[in-house]
């Protein structure tokens, strides 16, 4: 009986402490002075007291001629928290601070919102973050951290655009995606023109070559001016295109559309066709045309960007499901067989006719098999689009390429005085 009395005090002295500690916990859980998962289990009945606060990030930018280095840049910031919050910064803002964009803001908002990584979008963004800025995201916005690259945002005056962010302790960091930025797709392009006007000594497909493998024009080289005329050095690797995709197939009874084309310079027109077709089906299936096949049906040259950069482009697009890399041009039977394709569609607006011509039409099967549709296009934009805006004002933008060069400059001689190296 003595050792029953012991048993059952002891009990109630272990009971009493655990239910304390357990009461002390929730207050603290409670109050969210408790960390969330200490000592706690995912499937823990804690968890279901109190909802945590989802951490939000946000990120600006231009996102000038969007590329897969943007895209790249909005995945890291949207992994360093749980929603993404984008700001775009104003046609008058890019003006005043790097000179005339290439792609309006309108086209810009649609480019962004696009991205699959993006929650929210705010539009006319200012290009540095100031003190009335930066409490409109913390109060207003709920914004938890600013995030940017490890490349310098540099104002005209070289000072750093994100030095308040910083000082508030409220500013984290991203890799750089190197081997690309609008600036070095402008001098593609602007390199591109200028071989063009000189006379074929320099064969066209060997120009088609140095774009499509990544090696440097030998003529601008060495004595390239300050508009950045230099071409893509992306080598893609199997991560990060595991990154950029959504990592699952179509379901059991999934109807899948399919549609193909270059995607070259990928602009507000290929996302707009994009999200069309997606909304015609439950799989949305992208075929790339391969840098060989774009020259042979573009001229020799396209594309500005390689093949591996454009898939990254078209596979970071929220409407995209899965992209075949290398598409052949005709879609033929075995390939709709292969991916169980339902309706094969392609947009009003396009860089040829070949869609509708009589003879050597690429969609010559699936026409015959009554699953091809031709969608309206709801922008009249194409690559070529974008490649006669930069011609038209080429001048300006090599004068803002050495501009932001000018500018990246003095940043760093800033930097290097106040370290005193």
């Amino acid at each position: 009986m003595v050792w029953e009395k012991e048993k059952i005090v002891g009990s109630c002295i272990v009971g009493g402490a655990a239910f304390a500690v357990g009461a002390s916990f929730l207050h603290l859980f409670l109050k969210g002075e408790l960390p969330l998962g200490l000592g706690l289990g995912l499937s823990s009945p804690w968890r279901i007291l109190r909802k945590r606060k989802p951490v939000r990030v946000y990120m600006d930018g231009c996102f000038d001629m969007m590329h897969y280095g943007h895209c790249n840049a909005l995945r890291q910031a949207r992994a360093l928290g749980d929603q993404l919050v984008v700001g775009v910064v104003s046609d008058e803002e890019i003006i005043a601070n790097k000179g005339p964009p290439v792609t309006p803001l309108h086209e810009r908002m649609t480019m962004v919102k696009a991205v699959k990584w993006v929650d929210e979008v705010i539009s006319d963004a200012p290009y540095a973050i100031t003190e009335d800025f930066m409490k409109k995201l913390f109060d207003e916005y709920q914004i938890d951290y600013i995030i940017h690259g490890d490349d310098p945002c540099v104002l005209p005056d070289g000072t750093d655009a994100y030095a308040l962010a910083k000082k508030a302790g409220r500013y984290k960091q991203i890799k750089r995606t190197e081997g690309v930025s609008s600036t070095d797709i402008v001098g593609r392009m602007l390199l591109c023109v200028r071989e063009r006007s000189i006379s074929d000594t320099h064969s066209r497909s060997s120009l088609q070559r140095q774009f499509s493998h990544g090696h440097s024009s030998p003529k601008f080289e060495d004595g390239a001016s300050s508009a950045g005329t230099r071409v893509s050095h992306f080598l893609p690797t199997s991560r990060r295109i595991v990154q950029f995709s959504n990592g699952k197939g179509p379901g059991p009874d999934a109807r899948i559309i399919y549609i193909d084309g270059a995607f070259d310079l990928f602009h507000a027109g290929h996302v707009e066709i994009l999200r069309r077709a997606r909304e015609l089906g439950d799989f949305l299936l992208v075929g790339i045309h391969n840098d060989q096949t774009v020259s042979a049906k573009r001229g020799a040259h396209r594309p500005i960007m390689n093949l591996h950069e454009r898939s990254l482009s078209v596979l970071a697009c929220r409407y995209v499901d899965e992209v075949i890399i290398g598409a052949p041009w005709e879609v033929s039977r075995d390939t709709i067989m292969t991916f169980d394709i339902s309706l094969v569609v392609h947009g009003t607006v396009a860089e040829s006719d070949d869609f509708q011509k009589e003879e050597d039409n690429p969609y010559s099967v699936p026409i015959s098999m009554g699953i091809f549709q031709i969608l309206e296009s709801p922008l009249d934009i194409t690559t070529s689009t974008i490649i006669r805006r930069i011609v038209a004002n080429h001048e300006a933008y090599q004068k803002r390429n050495a501009k932001k060069e000018a500018s990246e400059k003095k940043y760093y001689e800033q930097k290097s005085f106040v370290s005193g190296d």
